[in-house]
């Protein structure tokens, strides 16, 4: 699936709890998810829920992730 800006696969706070894997850089450099891809969601407002969140979620915490 694509994966659009302000869609947690883009966002810093996607996986931001472990390093990046080889699956979440490939979702930063090719803007394309599986849509089963879960990861946890480490926003300070969101972290003690121990969210997890498909790529192409999103939420108004969205914080752009740097460059890969």
């Amino acid at each position: 699936m694509q994966v659009q800006n302000g869609q947690c696969g883009l966002c810093e706070h996607f996986g931001e709890s472990h390093a990046k894997t080889d699956v979440l850089v490939s979702i930063i450099t090719s803007k394309q998810a599986e849509p089963t891809t879960l990861d946890q969601c480490g926003h300070p407002k969101h972290a003690a829920l121990h969210l997890k969140v498909t790529a192409i979620s999103g939420c108004d915490g969205f914080v752009a992730v740097a460059a890969a």
